[in-house]
């Protein structure tokens, strides 16, 4: 078949388009040459669809011509992969390995160790600073305090508050009761709160207890939480030597495990001013920190800033828990009578002043309280 001259045919186009040409039943009679030119040209455009997808060839009445191989339809499945392929890809997070968990584990652990060393080394003006520029830093601690929890025989917190519970039982300011103002309101401070559980656990208690008591059974309470940062609403930030209290407005002072600045005898300092006469001191430490094991320097240092001792319960493994009082103003005078009859007046005021010295020498966090520091892994 001699060849003849198409016209419309563009070689230089994309796009490939005859005209006039002789059509039988419906379809384009092509040439040898001309077919094997346009099968070129689409081996060429498929090329390029690797790296952009190129603008389809389209002649009138000719046909993409379909290799020997690929004769088979579709299939169902292989429509649904071009689907899928099609469809955007979402980033998916994968799990943790248990050595990626572990190796995690560990330097979360590590960081709250550092963590807790700085604010069991450092005054507590430093800690709200060191927390206030860096927020978060509070968060990992309580994470991390959090996970130490878990290991322990009992909470000091949950201690503290079955003793609320159990001597809620018994009136107000009396005997085994509950000490309250002169409304016979129960104000708690609880110092180094945390996340203020204390609080949390303390309110609910008291909202079932009020529900079920009879009229003249029923007990008003009212707990204050501080801390470095307000983890929720419960919380008001501050640094426990001066918390926005008025003097003699509070009946128990708590400090669960929050003896933590280098300088803690002024949390004890605070909590005596803001107790009124009769009113409680409850701590918990952990009994590593008492280099003589009872705590007993730990009590003699309390007792020349005011307190008088009530209880020590060192019974559990891990804690002991302390309870004091402010004595009234009648009280006191008697007690100062009578160190002056057995000639101990001026020596109780000598210790208090040594006391005091050594403290501007050598902080009391670092001798009267040790540090709790765990040990580096």
């Amino acid at each position: 078949m001699g060849l003849f001259k198409v016209e419309g045919w563009n070689l230089d186009s994309s796009k490939i388009e005859f005209d006039n040409a002789k059509k039988d039943g419906g379809k384009v009679k092509k040439s040898r040459k001309e077919r094997k030119e346009y099968q070129q040209k689409l081996a060429e455009q498929r090329r390029n669809a690797n790296s952009k997808e190129s603008e389809p060839v389209e002649q009138e009445g000719l046909e993409e011509p379909t290799p020997a191989k690929q004769t088979e339809k579709p299939t169902k499945k292989r429509k649904i992969e071009e689907v899928e392929a099609s469809q955007p890809v979402l980033a998916t997070k994968k799990p943790l390995t248990a050595l990626q968990q572990k190796m995690m584990a560990k330097l979360t652990g590590s960081r709250f160790r550092w963590i807790n060393e700085q604010l069991y080394t450092i005054s507590s003006e430093n800690a709200l600073k060191l927390i206030k520029e860096q927020p978060q830093l509070f968060d990992e601690y309580h994470d991390g305090f959090r996970s130490q929890v878990q290991s322990w025989p009992e909470n000091p917190v949950d201690v503290f508050v079955e003793q609320i519970r159990a001597r809620a039982n018994k009136p107000v300011n009396a005997p085994g009761g509950l000490p309250g103002l002169k409304d016979k309101t129960i104000v708690v401070a609880d110092m180094g709160c945390g996340e203020a559980q204390l609080a949390l656990d303390i309110n609910n208690f008291f909202k079932s207890h009020n529900k079920s008591a009879k009229k003249f059974q029923k007990k008003s309470c009212k707990v204050h939480s501080f801390d470095l940062k307000k983890a929720n609403e419960r919380i008001t930030v501050a640094d426990i030597r001066n918390v926005p209290l008025p003097d003699e407005s509070c009946t128990i002072v708590v400090f669960c495990l929050a003896l933590m600045g280098t300088n803690f005898l002024d949390f004890i300092n605070e909590a005596y001013r803001i107790l009124a006469p009769r009113g409680e001191l409850w701590i918990a430490e952990i009994k590593s920190r008492f280099g003589d094991g009872k705590g007993e320097e730990f009590v003699n240092a309390l007792k020349l800033q005011g307190f008088f001792h009530k209880n020590t319960d060192d019974s559990n493994k891990m804690f002991t828990r302390f309870e004091f009082f402010k004595p009234p103003q009648d009280i006191i005078e008697e007690r100062k009578a009578k160190l002056e009859r057995r000639q101990k007046f001026i020596e109780v005021e000598t210790e208090k002043e040594e006391l005091q010295k050594k403290r501007e020498q050598i902080p009391e966090g670092k001798w009267l309280l040790k540090p709790c520091i765990y040990k580096r892994r």
